[in-house]
């Protein structure tokens, strides 16, 4: 049947899991539990008849045309459960068409409704109720899917892991947000080359809060794949609340990747991906020396914003040699103050010498800033500390358009998950004052700074 066939390749798993669909008896038998998850099943096989791409391409355009991409994307997740092949071969003959179903911005969605999708095989749950047992966890998942090489070690080039903590701009998805490592896999497998079948998408169950953004019961709903046990946390000795776990002697964190190294090897990619921000760099900064490992969302997303600042100043200053040392008579105004923008102004700072006094962040409560005396401001940790302005601003300084007025910055860039349609015609009216030559740059995340249609 076709459940049998949505499944192949996890029989003989258990620890790799999703904690729920372990305890329910498998794949199969989640996906037989619930009427609505049957159905979908049995739809998604009868659509899914495709076996050359072709064929694939014309089914997947069939479901894409009707407006709506979540249904596209379990089309592809279907696709992949029965030939993998032929959905790499399906997404590289139209990558600029299928990357946005099967990742941004449809995986968002994706993500907020994963267990109320069909499960499949494809990737490893690490539970922190297996710790002292993750490399077991990891060994269950490579018999069932991964080669071994000569050497008899498990052939795995990129492992990218998360913990459902901060997905996208939507907040704590927990283990539903699986959807986001597969998908970044599939992003490398097409734009860079990445053998799919020597990657691993890995989620860390540390539990589930109850923040997102949406305001989802996500852990108390009865199709909720992963461990319904709330996070534990506590406060940082830099006051910000953190996963317990990830700290202290025998850490889940360095346990994971300790076995994924003893595992895979040394040479093996770990990219975190998707924490909440409080992790995020704590974590990085510990185990960036013993490990290959980086944070794209801290410095991926980094990497890509400077090179667009540079590329905003080489268009103003076309006959420039030096874009770098132009970057340090830039005025900087970051709005959001999540790992992207707090990367991108680090890199600023460590790789360009630009001054912490040129650059300016926004939060959802505005330009942030500190108090003269070291208490007081409405910054949220450390990292964002860095960049809040001395002392609260007389001016208006909640609103973008007011931020814009008093900081009059040349570059502009937004990454933010909450405000939607941001860079508004008095916003950009207000960079764009012909009298001071700005040069614009933009990121666009989960949710558009632009905002959409006629609006844009």
């Amino acid at each position: 049947g076709p459940a049998m066939a949505c499944s192949s390749g996890a029989s003989g798993r258990s620890l790799s899991l999703p904690r729920a669909v372990d305890e329910a008896g498998g794949i199969d038998r989640w996906n037989a539990r619930s009427p609505e998850l049957k159905a979908l099943l049995r739809m998604l096989d009868a659509a899914c008849k495709a076996k050359t791409v072709p064929e694939a391409l014309a089914e997947v355009r069939a479901i894409k045309q009707l407006g709506h991409n979540l249904w596209a994307y379990s089309y592809m997740r279907m696709l992949y459960a029965k030939d993998a092949k032929l959905y790499y071969g399906t997404l590289l003959a139209a990558p600029s068409e299928l990357l946005p179903v099967v990742y941004t911005p449809t995986v968002g969605e994706a993500c907020q409704k994963f267990g109320k999708l069909p499960q499949f095989a494809r990737g490893c749950y690490v539970s922190v109720a297996h710790r002292g047992r993750v490399i077991d966890v990891l060994r269950d998942y490579a018999a069932a899917h991964l080669e071994k090489g000569p050497d008899g070690k498990y052939l795995v080039d990129c492992i990218v892991f998360s913990d459902g903590g901060r997905i996208l701009g939507l907040g704590d998805l927990g283990a539903w947000g699986m959807g986001i490592p597969i998908g970044k896999l599939d992003l490398y497998t097409v734009c860079a080359g990445v053998n799919p079948f020597r990657t691993l998408p890995v989620l860390l169950d540390a539990g589930i809060s109850d923040s997102n953004t949406a305001k989802l019961a996500i852990r108390d709903d009865p199709l909720y794949t992963g461990s319904k046990e709330k996070r534990v946390q506590h406060t940082s000795e830099a006051g910000t609340k953190v996963n317990t776990c990830y700290y202290g002697e025998d850490n889940f964190i360095d346990e994971f990747m300790t076995a994924a190294t003893t595992l895979f090897g040394k040479r093996v990619l770990l990219q975190y991906e998707d924490f909440n921000s409080n992790d995020a760099f704590p974590l990085l900064e510990r185990t960036r020396e013993d490990f290959l490992t980086y944070n794209d969302d801290i410095q991926g997303t980094a990497a890509v914003t400077v090179a667009g600042i540079l590329g905003g100043l080489k268009l103003r200053h076309p006959d420039a040699t030096d874009l770098v040392s132009l970057l340090r008579s830039e005025r900087f105004l970051f709005h959001g103050a999540g790992s992207a923008n707090i990367g991108a102004a680090m890199l600023l700072v460590r790789a360009a010498g630009v001054s912490k006094k040129q650059i300016f962040m926004t939060n959802s409560r505005g330009l942030m800033w500190r108090g003269y005396l070291g208490t007081g401001g409405n910054f949220r940790n450390e990292e964002q500390k860095q960049f809040a302005v001395h002392g609260e601003p007389i001016l208006p300084h909640t609103r973008l358009v007011d931020v814009v007025r008093y900081v009059r910055p040349t570059v502009l860039v937004g990454a933010v998950g909450v405000d939607p349609g941001c860079f508004t015609r008095e916003v950009l009216d207000t960079v764009l004052d012909p009298s001071r030559l700005p040069a614009p740059a933009w990121l666009r995340s989960s949710v558009k700074c632009f905002g959409q249609g006629e609006e844009a």
